[in-house]
């Protein structure tokens, strides 16, 4: 099997599935960025709220004064 229809069909077949693996994992690794920072918004909101309420709390403490 050393003709060269063997040999092209070896390097276009590498080449799909090294693309297609390619992409896959770049696929991955991209959602799981997402979902990396998605996380970390999600936690700056709940501290930016908790600092807001601690911030209108103590103010309604020191408004009777």
């Amino acid at each position: 099997m050393k003709s060269p229809r063997w040999g092209y069909f070896r390097i276009i077949t590498g080449t799909l599935i090294g693309g297609i693996l390619g992409f896959y994992a770049m696929h991955r690794a991209e959602l799981k960025y997402k979902e990396m920072w998605k996380e970390r918004l999600r936690k700056y909101e709940e501290e930016m709220n908790k600092r807001k309420s601690n911030e209108e709390a103590s103010s309604e403490l020191q408004e009777p004064l």
